[in-house]
């Protein structure tokens, strides 16, 4: 039986998903805003949890209204039947997301949907079930659209972003998600080799190798909410698990580098806890002494482009990114994510691509440059072009950027206390919200919980694990890789990131 299913996104990768769920075999395929809805069975829930790599969550409504006010959310929500989902000993949360004139606060229509719940079950039975934010049994979403309500289950649990092989993160981490529409964006299957000359903690690199390879971003998980479901199919779901159809050998290599040793020493962790090191190889090397690869490449990079982090000489960065590119990798496409456009103009080439995204709460931009040798007015007179005939068509659609970006201040015009340096302690007073580090995750790896190894891991019993917890062969992972050992990793996904709800 087929029901209803929205999966969330970043804006800007709704095409990139739509794209993954029409592989994924979906069907009834609609593009929203940062979400993407489609029908499917059971397992076309879980196997977009477990093999989409541009959704953030995944939602199975079971209500659709329209309220106006407070009590009228109330009562939609006291029609459903909610011993179909709850039991007086099942724990629940609900989150909301509101865009709507009539309820100012978000967290209020949460509140009244479960006073809904709870005054239901105090009337059918004299108990109610209990709240926990924390790890709940059932997760509940609210998305409020002016008068247009949707009532959805959460499959996910946790932001599907958080694969489960970061081991460490460095400032500002580019989100996996993120990560994994852009290189998708790039057309990039594991044709070639990939580069990433500021790796940071090596995100580009690891989502690049589980694409070539074709590994499930979800085998790192360690669960799932649909697994607390009463109507889980625990045989249905270890099938989807041990599926390795998908896999393929990667006949090519990846490449990190960076001129920060603490950033090459984490990103050579990840690489290492997903199992990838003879694909992805992270060395320390300064973007100014990059020469041109003997093997064909292509380059996909976020530079620092004073946010979160900054540089001595922001420009001057952008200056050199230009000029290496420019001199040492001819033949070659550079796809590079940044926000300002003197950082683009610093560059001094010509894209042929460009495409917004959002990195958090910045509308950043993808640009593609193919690099060739000489000059471009030589290189058009002789019949070149950098452009596609479908790059053509996209850069025609100019609706595809927003008419005012008014929050990308140039250099210069920023208040005295907010122009770039090389001070990346920006987070302080109204500036924080934009430019904090990311907290803490609270919820890490670290906790013991009832069923679980003190390092994360599941307990054994469950789904045929073996002694260590681990799913899959009894040498590691199911296609063969290292094992991916969380012990003594105590700083194991230490750092949240906002999943854009």
């Amino acid at each position: 039986m087929e029901f209803e299913l929205i999966a969330k996104t970043f804006q800007g990768l709704e095409t990139v998903l739509a794209s993954e769920l029409i592989d994924l075999g979906a069907n009834n395929i609609q593009i929203g805003r940062r979400m993407v809805s489609f029908t499917g069975n059971k397992e076309t829930m879980y196997r977009a949890n477990f093999q989409l790599r541009t959704a953030i969550r995944v939602l199975k409504p079971i209500s659709h209204f329209k309220a106006k006010t407070a009590d009228e959310v109330y009562d939609a929500v006291k029609q459903i039947d909610w011993t179909e989902y709850l039991s007086n000993d099942t724990t629940f949360a609900v989150d909301s997301v509101v865009f709507s004139n009539e309820f100012k606060h978000s967290k209020f229509v949460a509140y009244k949907v479960k006073d809904a719940i709870v005054d239901q079950f105090r009337e059918k039975t004299g108990n109610r079930p209990n709240i926990r934010i924390m790890n709940p049994d059932i997760q509940l979403h609210i998305h409020v659209a002016e008068y247009d309500c949707t009532l959805a289950l959460d499959s996910s649990g946790e932001s599907l972003h958080r694969r489960g092989y970061r081991q460490e993160a460095v400032e500002a981490p580019l989100n996996e998600v993120l990560a994994a529409g852009i290189i998708l964006q790039t057309g990039w299957r594991g044709e070639c080799d990939l580069i990433d000359p500021m790796c940071g903690s090596g995100t580009f690199a690891v989502e690049a190798a589980l694409i070539a390879r074709g590994i499930a971003p979800g085998v790192f998980r360690k669960e799932y909410a649909f697994e607390k479901w009463p109507d889980f199919d625990k045989e249905l779901f270890e099938r989807i698990y041990d599926d390795d159809s998908m896999e393929r050998p990667f006949e090519h290599h990846i490449y990190g580098y960076d001129n920060n040793r603490q950033a090459v020493e984490i990103a050579t962790r990840n690489v290492k806890a997903a199992g990838l090191s003879k694909e992805v190889t992270i060395a320390f090397q300064d973007f100014k002494d990059f020469t041109q690869p003997k093997e064909k490449s292509i380059i996909v990079t976020n530079p620092p482009y004073g946010e979160r982090i900054s540089a001595p000489d922001l420009l001057g960065l952008y200056k050199m990114i230009g000029e290496r590119f420019k001199h040492q990798f001819v033949g070659g496409d550079a796809w590079v994510l940044s926000y300002r456009e003197e950082c683009f103009e610093a560059i001094g080439l010509k894209p042929s691509l460009r495409t917004p995204l959002y990195n958090g709460s910045l509308e950043c931009e993808l640009r593609k440059y193919q690099i060739f040798d000489g000059k471009f007015n030589d290189m058009r007179a002789g019949g070149g072009d950098i452009k596609t005939a479908q790059e053509r068509r996209l850069m025609a659609d100019q609706k595809r950027f927003k008419q005012k970006r008014d929050f990308k201040t140039r250099l210069g015009e920023e208040p005295e206390e907010r122009q770039l340096s090389g001070d990346r302690n920006f987070g302080k007073g109204k500036y924080a919200r934009e430019d904090r580090r990311f907290g803490r995750d609270d919820r890490g790896f670290g906790r013991k919980e009832e069923g679980r190894h003190s390092d994360g891991r599941r307990d054994g019993k469950s789904f045929g694990r073996d002694s260590e917890g681990r799913r899959g062969k009894s040498d590691g992972y199911k296609y063969g890789k290292k094992d991916f050992n969380r012990k003594n990793n105590k700083s194991f996904n230490k750092f949240r990131r906002d999943d854009e709800d």
